[in-house]
């Protein structure tokens, strides 16, 4: 007869302890260790079992193994396409994660039924809403396809009788954690629920060429629930960000094994559902406000594209002993550090001012080269003086009061003129950016200081 034997593990690194313990001794989380009973038997002890080769696996050279991954699956949606990188990959497996209410199920059934009337077959198995509420979903942003199937179950074992009479080229699990398996007594969404349905349906996608797509819930945190070797399995981690109180979400990409990593796709939040932003730089600057003090644009890099986002400050005399900074977009430490440079290498009381700071649009920024823009747009409303309309701002700021060089400059320079702008405030370099677009002047200076005087013109 099997022994039973109970473990605790860590859903956020996957220590694994003999007993509780109130904090991992790993990675240093509290409250993460949960418990976890396994049977043991002498026969499945991995210490007795001889060692075995598989047949047909054998050792091949480098230079003669194949790096084609074969032909993509076309993707109706360019955003999502750029966020997979360039198409789906059959026999990929994809988590998708993202708040409640952030828009993960009605992305993905609007993708379905496109995906059903290009590709033929396609599965989506909820495990939270029945059929009917997935069909009042669809009538409401209006979508439709006769090779589109629904299926609500959690069960893991009937999923894939069903995926066996079906073959479908598309298979969506609505949601991993409410998936489970016969066999464990676990309940689901259980640390070993979860990486062991994940597991099945990663030797499912490979063996089959079934593309599939896991939906999963995120912790208060805002990381996906579960155990962490979830994200190793998978071969795609896209997370779906946005304020819910605004329209845009966009669409990361955190891991992706046949493409770029942190691509962004845009999408907008409407009554038929997601649609998306072939033009999110202009899409964001669309209700700027033109020589209003404490706003500056930015040109910051998500993956490969660059995007134009107008960062607004907002600096008051403070009413209490110490002084607050409130950020919305922007790293809190981050604003801590750029608003002591301004103090101590600029001259601004910022010791005796409340600071706030926002990305217009529910964007969430934290590459350093939005550093300058942030900057200028606090030194903007502290003296209440309009930066220029048509200037942008790239760089990074030294604890020196010095600009740091940033990369892709070129892209970036291309995106302003597109937009319209005409001149860019950046660091000084060692030789001109290549492939500078024309009717952009550039201005070159070496700290903020030398920055200040170019964007916050005084008299």
């Amino acid at each position: 007869m099997a022994k039973t034997r109970t473990k605790y593990v860590c859903t956020n690194c996957g220590r694994q302890t003999p007993r509780y313990m109130g904090r991992c001794p790993n990675c240093g989380e509290y409250n993460t260790m949960v418990e976890e009973v396994e049977e043991i038997s002498r026969a499945s002890n991995a210490r007795t079992r001889p060692a075995v080769s598989i047949p047909g696996n054998t050792p091949q050279r480098l230079s003669e193994i194949s790096s084609d991954v074969g032909e993509r699956l076309f993707v109706p949606v360019e955003e999502f396409s750029r966020v997979l990188g360039g198409g789906i990959v059959p026999g990929s497996i994809i988590l998708i994660g993202g708040e409640p209410g952030i828009g993960k199920s009605t992305l993905i059934l609007q993708l379905c039924t496109m995906l059903a009337e290009q590709l033929g077959n396609v599965l989506y198995v909820s495990g939270e809403e029945s059929t009917r509420q997935i069909k009042m979903r669809a009538d409401r942003l209006g979508v439709a396809a006769e090779s589109l199937y629904l299926l609500t179950e959690t069960n893991l074992g009937n999923i894939f009788e069903h995926v066996q009479q079906l073959n479908p080229t598309i298979l969506v699990i609505d949601s991993i954690q409410t998936t489970y398996i016969d066999e464990i007594e676990s309940s689901p969404g259980s640390v070993t629920q979860v990486r062991e349905c994940a597991s099945r349906l990663q030797s499912l996608a490979k063996s089959s060429g079934t593309c599939v797509f896991l939906i999963g819930h995120v912790t208060k945190e805002g990381s996906i629930a579960g155990p962490r070797v979830l994200e190793h399995i998978v071969d795609t981690v896209l997370y779906l960000e946005g304020d819910q109180f605004q329209s845009f979400r966009l669409l990361r990409s955190v891991k992706n094994r046949f493409g770029a990593t942190s691509e962004v796709g845009v999408f907008e939040m409407q009554q038929r559902g997601m649609i998306e932003v072939p033009n999110p730089s202009e899409a964001f600057l669309a209700e700027r406000v033109v020589n209003a003090p404490g706003s500056a644009i930015a040109v910051t890099m998500e993956g490969t594209r660059p995007l134009l986002v107008e960062m607004q400050a907002l600096t008051s005399p403070t009413s209490f002993g110490n002084p607050r900074r409130t950020p919305n977009g922007v790293d809190f430490n981050r604003l801590l550090l750029i608003s002591a440079v301004m103090s101590k290498r600029v001259g601004l009381k910022l010791h005796e001012q409340d600071i706030f700071v926002n990305v217009i649009g529910g964007l969430k920024v934290s590459e350093p080269a939005s550093d300058l823009a942030m900057a200028m747009a606090m030194a903007s409303s502290y003296y209440d003086t309009a930066i220029p309309a048509d200037l942008v701002m790239i760089g990074e700021i030294g604890l020196s009061g010095e600009l740091r060089a940033v990369g892709q400059i070129s892209a970036r320079l291309n995106e302003a003129a597109k937009i319209g702008f005409k001149r860019a405030l950046l660091p000084r370099m060692r030789r001109k950016p290549d492939d500078v677009p024309p009717g952009i002047e550039l201005i070159s200076v070496r700290s903020v200081a030398d920055a200040l005087r170019v964007a916050v013109p005084r008299e």
